[in-house]
């Protein structure tokens, strides 16, 4: 029988490598192996689900521990991959952010040509109900597109194609060489606007996330992060059920180095 998913767990080798504590391969190594328990048995099934921030867990008898609870708004360069480890060898913005990126994980992806906001936290619970497309939370981007679109493919890409749907789609300025547009997303599928463009056969030059929710990118220059409290991050999504709010606080501004 399929297992289901149960909101606020995920599986113990996810909740391992989102704890910072090994790759997602070596997690389920040391699962397999006998070497984790979960409130005091041992688990040897990587999909076993558990809370990461309350599960009793060890490995190899040392008490795995979230670290404290810390979010940030990050302004993610061009050229950077949203991944903690690239087979590639390319750079990560767990690179850019260097000791300070720590047990964070992204709220999301930016695929590597993409720019802007992107939020990180070590609170995987949080980063869940941001991520939900349920919770309808709202991601706003300025695009610059080759050519002229219609305002009829504006209209288009808002009715929906191919099975992708901007919440809302403005032009802001047109020309026979480019657009710039302002689009919003309700989910975050994979390179979602360059699909959506490419459907109505124009190609995406530029893409700048600038705002999650309320949460926006403001000066943060690319590189540059700073750290959100736990009152901005309630005041801004104050439809957070209790079991997905976050706790602790921190406040700073950084530069890539």
């Amino acid at each position: 029988m399929r297992r289901l998913p149960v909101p606020g767990r995920v599986r113990l080798d996810r909740a391992l490598s989102k704890l910072g504590l090994a790759s997602r391969l070596e997690a389920q190594r040391l699962i397999r192996s006998g070497q984790v328990t979960v409130a005091g048995l041992v688990v040897t099934d990587p999909a076993q689900l558990v809370v990461p921030e309350s599960s009793s867990v060890t490995v190899a008898g040392a008490i795995a521990r979230a670290k404290k609870w810390r979010s940030l708004a990050f302004h993610k360069p061009r050229g950077v991959v949203t991944t903690r480890r690239d087979p590639q060898g390319r750079r990560t913005v767990f690179d850019v952010l260097g000791p300070d990126a720590g047990s964070l994980v992204a709220v999301g992806r930016l695929d590597l040509a993409s720019t802007g906001l992107l939020l990180l936290t070590t609170d995987t619970q949080l980063a869940a109900w941001l991520t939900d497309p349920r919770n309808q939370v709202i991601r706003r981007y300025i695009v610059t597109a080759r050519g002229a679109v219609s305002d009829d493919a504006a209209r288009a890409m808002e009715r929906g194609l191919g099975g992708l749907r901007a919440r809302a789609v403005e032009v802001r300025k047109r020309s026979n060489r480019e657009t710039h547009l302002i689009i919003e997303l309700t989910e975050g599928r994979n390179r979602e606007i360059r699909r959506l463009l490419q459907a109505v056969g124009h190609e995406v030059t530029r893409l700048l996330r600038v705002a999650y929710g309320p949460i926006e990118l403001g000066t943060l220059q690319p590189g540059e992060w700073r750290d959100l409290t736990r009152n901005e991050v309630m005041a801004a999504f104050p439809f957070i059920p209790h079991s997905a709010r976050p706790g602790g606080r921190s406040s700073s501004r950084h530069s890539e180095p």
